[in-house]
This record gives C-alpha cells, sequence and structure tokens, in this order.
C-alpha cells in the first residue's frame, strides 16, 4: 500500500492498473484500516480520476457474485445518493416504469445511506425479496425483465470496508461507485451523480466499463436525479463520444415543481408512493418519474428523443405495463419464501 499512498500524497493519479492493484491490496485482510482510510482520505483531497475509479470498479466486480449466464442489453439507472433532497425513490420507481417499457434493468441497490428510504427499504416493504440466489436473480430477470440486486449480497468483499468507511465519517470514492459496481454486464446505463463537477468525469469511466451508451444526469438543486425544478445537466456518451446538454421540464412539456414537492418519507411513505404512481396517479410524482423514466428509456437508446422517452413512459405507466413488472417481482419473492 505504501508505493500507493506514496504517489496519491504527491498529487500524482494512479493508472488504472495501479488502482487495481491498490484495490485489492486495500482489500486484503493484512491490510489495516489506518492503512484503508489513510489511502482513501489521499484519494479525496487529491480528487478521484476516472482511471482510479475504474480501476476500484474492476476489482470490486471481480470480486462480486455474479448471474449463471450473460442476458443481452440489459440496464441500470441507480444514482449515487448523497444529495440529501429527501426525495421519493426516483429511480427505484423509473426502474419499474422503464422495464414496462420493453428495457430488462437490472435494479443495483442498497438500503438507506443518506436518504430516509433507499431502494432496498422500499422494495423490501412492498414484498421483494433482497435474499435471491445468483440463480433465482437470472431466472427473474430472463422471465420479468427486472429484477433487484441488494449490494450486500451481490458485494461480500464490501463488508471489509465498512468500518472504516464509518470511522473516517467523511465522503470517499465509495460514495461515487455504487451505481458503476452493478456485476451484471451492462449495456447501457442512466446514472444520476450528486457532483456535476463529475458529469464527464463518469461518463468516461462508464466508457472504460464497456458501456455503448449512457446519460449521466445532474439535477436542478444538485440531485441525483433529473428535477422539475429547473435545468438539468447532463452528458451523453455514445460509441465513445461524449456530449454536454441541459434540458428543462418546459421543454419535454413537463410542469415545474419545486424540489420539496417530491419530498418522501419512511419506507411505507414511500411504498405508497411508489405503488400509486404505477397505478396512475397524478401529480408531481408521476411527473418527476416521467421524466427520469423517459431519460432511461432514451439512454438506452429504444428512443431517439427524450419526448419520445417519455411518451413511452407514459404508456407503460397507463397500460398497467409497469405494474405488472412489480406485481410478478412480489410474486416471484413469495414462492421463492415458500420454496415453491
Amino acid at each position: 500500500m505504501r508505493q500507493y499512498l506514496n504517489k496519491v500524497t504527491t498529487r500524482e493519479s494512479l493508472s488504472v492498473e495501479e488502482m487495481e492493484n491498490a484495490a485489492r491490496v486495500m482489500f486484503a485482510e493484512e491490510t489495516t484500516d489506518t492503512e484503508r482510510g489513510a489511502f482513501l482520505t489521499a484519494l479525496k483531497v487529491k480528487g478521484e480520476s476516472a482511471d482510479e475509479i475504474t480501476g476500484l470498479v474492476n476489482v470490486i466486480r471481480e470480486k462480486s457474485l455474479t448471474l449463471p449466464q450473460k442476458i443481452n442489453n440489459v440496464m441500470d439507472n441507480c444514482g449515487t445518493g448523497g444529495d440529501g433532497s429527501q426525495s421519493f425513490n426516483i429511480s427505484t420507481t423509473s426502474a419499474f416504469v422503464i422495464a414496462g417499457a420493453g428495457i430488462t434493468v437490472a435494479k443495483h441497490g442498497n438500503r438507506s445511506i443518506s436518504s430516509k428510504t433507499g431502494s432496498a427499504d422500499v422494495l423490501e416493504h412492498l414484498g421483494v425479496s433482497l435474499s435471491l440466489t445468483s440463480e433465482q436473480t437470472h431466472e427473474i430477470l430472463k422471465e420479468n425483465g427486472i429484477a433487484f440486486l441488494f449490494a450486500p449480497n451481490v458485494h461480500p468483499a464490501m463488508k471489509r470496508m465498512m468500518r472504516v468507511r464509518q470511522d473516517l465519517k467523511i465522503p470517499t470514492i465509495f460514495n461515487l461507485i455504487g451505481p458503476l459496481t452493478n456485476p451484471v454486464e451492462l449495456s447501457t446505463q442512466l446514472l444520476g451523480i450528486y457532483r456535476r463537477d463529475m458529469l464527464e468525469r463518469m461518463a468516461k469511466v462508464l466508457d472504460q466499463l464497456g458501456r455503448k451508451r449512457a446519460l449521466i444526469i445532474n439535477g436542478a438543486g444538485h440531485m441525483d436525479e433529473a428535477s422539475l425544478a429547473g435545468e438539468n445537466h447532463l452528458v451523453l456518451l455514445e460509441d465513445g463520444e461524449l456530449r454536454k446538454f441541459t434540458l428543462t421540464p418546459e421543454e419535454v412539456g413537463l410542469p415545474t415543481y419545486d424540489n420539496e414537492k417530491i419530498k418522501g418519507g419512511d419506507s411505507k411513505q414511500n411504498a405508497e408512493i411508489l405503488h400509486g404512481v404505477l397505478r396512475g396517479e397524478k401529480g408531481p410524482y408521476r411527473d418527476t418519474v416521467l421524466m427520469n423514466a423517459g431519460l432511461g428509456i432514451f439512454a438506452n437508446g429504444k428512443a431517439e428523443t427524450v419526448q419520445d422517452g417519455i411518451a413511452l413512459a407514459k404508456e407503460s405507466i397507463d397500460s398497467g405495463a409497469a405494474l405488472l413488472k412489480l406485481e410478478n417481482l412480489i410474486d416471484y419473492s413469495n414462492q421463492v419464501k415458500q420454496g415453491v
């Protein structure tokens, strides 16, 4: 660890290969928490490069539990969290809408870290199992077009980092990489991030990770989701090329709402919001999901424009297809619990 720590403390960035080696040392049992904490702090002070983020993600994914077989054209729409908005579970709700539009979604997520309710909390409340095996996850993903991958289940090696992260009490590189570590081989991705200065950097990471197409968002109010409160900043990655642009709700025919209008609550409240949106209830929650699901469909390439993506998102909800995806996931979870 010392050679990598010395380099980072002199504000030199590591290559992908160097970061992979450093990450393997960091996860090694004989490495002390003091060494881990020093390395993570030095990285934060220097500023994490695209190569360093890619290197760490590669090592986490090589230590992850994987599906028994590859499924083609899978996407995820996870955000980093950390925006402090206390919003309802936007990306989780949007995932079912995207799946209802005919796109396979491997929804990767965790319990609450910086928000009141994480994706795992709200889905567990709805009856979705968090403990499916790799084989069961593969089966439901193939049959239903959407499955949930609970991060602690698929990343057992991360347990070794929990204590040092809690002791440091500051955001580190690990607060940026959650959406990047999905163990499923993704073709496309919608990635929300709370740091606007990281948009292009994260696009470069997704390119290095092999995404054919991806959309990276920092919303109005610096949310890690698209917001209807004003101007959203985005970077589109397509075949290695990056395109920056901004988007307002007016440009895609959606109303404007202050971010206060989309605040959530505990897992019970957020489950009710999610279920209400999928049942077709109108209002700021639905409109926010339409924007985010529409962007997800556009990120996947199924829609040529964001407006077309939003139209497909509306159809997914209003036809009942999005709700059916959730109900199938709950039914499958119940069958697993009952040993059927």
